[in-house]
């Protein structure tokens, strides 16, 4: 059995991210991986502009308060100043407005006070006060958003307005699935005695699109090892990841490693020290550039879920091009209930991490936590972990959990 660190380092040392580039629309590249450096032409701010409602005046008027001044001007945002300011005038502006030549403070509206054309200033101001100067917060020219970053609302606001309709994007990794089993049937199929619904299909599948990657799902596949070596070689034509469900076991209708090996696979992992999720197969096909990964998860549910959050997320993440931060996002919590695990593997336990007075707090999932439990899983936030050789951790104790929402 392969600890999990050490598993986890392997397979990402065996990921090749994607490198062909698609566009995609600004409207529509929420969550892509941007492929390319994005730069303007335009500095932001585009011009010195106002971050408060008040007046543009010269410093040197109003350096000693109080000082009078003729308002010469009105500045909306979106106006271009009519007028140079001269000794002892001002000019009214809003937030956003452009400053007038001339001017090189702005005096806030609450330390004013009006009269018809005339404004005095009670309070001095410092030199250059709320003024955002042009390109003080970039220069044109320069790398405004770096290629490997995962687009968000942020991201795509600093694109539109550098005006970027078209987003240059990393393709995104289709991943094929397929669940091994007699005894799955389809969510729409009537259920016979000895049936279960093939409920990890559907599962993975919103973990690979949460991933940043499109699911292929291929359905399933029947215990007959003719009909899952095609199966497998189908899926390896259609997609740059695999992965299968079932089958990775020690039972009698358990092939898929048999397979991979006759399919001309170099099998990587077979087991790791994980609980639940010792079953892992890792494999690839062909070198390079070209290289395809499988992953064999495990059958059950609860085990499937969390051999992908521990394993196979951090790959996908850098097949897709992310530039860093693949590996699962660990956080230090205070558990609120005790922790029982056997010893003998890193063991994982499922529950609600939420962020209280003291930082952050772990609930255990109410009921068994068997790995074919799918039940309790509902609300999954977190995943403690128990490390190898502890079999008791009591309530109040700190704890690391990974994060999967």
């Amino acid at each position: 059995m392969v600890p999990a660190n050490d598993a986890e380092k392997l397979i990402l040392d065996l990921v090749t991210p994607v490198e062909a580039l698609e566009t995609a629309s600004l409207g529509d590249c929420l969550g892509r991986v941007l492929g390319q450096p994005i730069s303007s032409q335009l500095d932001f701010p585009h011009w010195d502009n106002s971050a408060m409602d008040g007046y543009a005046v010269r410093y040197d008027d109003v350096k000693t308060v109080p000082a009078t001044l003729t308002v010469v001007e009105e500045i909306p945002a979106g106006q271009v100043p009519k007028c140079e300011l001269q000794t002892g005038e001002a000019a009214r502006i809003f937030t956003g407005g452009m400053v007038p030549t001339g001017a090189d403070t702005i005096v806030i509206q609450e330390n004013t006070q009006r009269q018809g054309p005339q404004v005095t200033v009670l309070t001095a101001p410092s030199a250059q006060a709320f003024i955002r100067k042009q390109g003080s917060f970039y220069q044109a020219g320069a790398e405004l958003l770096k290629p490997g970053i995962k687009i968000g609302a942020a991201e795509i606001a600093v694109l539109a307005a550098a005006q970027c309709v078209s987003v240059p994007v990393y393709r995104r990794p289709r991943v094929a699935i397929l669940s091994t089993g007699d005894e799955l049937v389809d969510v729409n199929h009537p259920l016979a005695p000895g049936q279960i619904v093939d409920s990890n299909r559907y599962a993975l599948a919103a973990l690979i699109a949460q991933a940043g990657a499109v699911p292929v799902p291929l359905g399933i596949v029947p215990d007959q090892k003719a009909a899952t070596r095609q199966a497998i070689a189908d899926a390896l034509n259609q997609a740059d990841v695999v992965i299968s469900s079932g089958g990775v076991s020690v039972g009698d209708y358990d092939y898929v490693d048999q397979i991979l090996t006759e399919l001309g696979a170099t099998i990587h992992i077979r087991s790791v020290a994980v609980k639940p999720g010792k079953p892992l197969t890792v494999a690839t096909f062909g070198r390079g550039k070209n290289q395809q990964l499988y992953f064999g998860l495990p059958g059950n549910p609860v085990s499937s879920l969390v051999s992908f959050w521990r394993f196979v997320q951090p790959a996908l993440r850098k097949l897709s091009g992310l530039e860093t931060r693949w590996s699962p996002t660990f956080v230090s919590a205070k558990t609120d209930d005790d922790l029982k695990a056997g010893g003998k593997r890193e063991t994982y336990l499922w529950g609600h991490l939420y962020l209280g007075q003291d930082g952050y707090r772990f609930i255990l999932a109410a009921g068994g936590h068997s790995s074919g439990n799918l039940v309790n899983l509902s609300q999954t936030s977190g995943l403690v972990r128990i490390p190898l050789g502890e079999t008791m951790i009591q309530a109040g104790s700190e704890v690391r959990v990974l994060m999967v929402r």
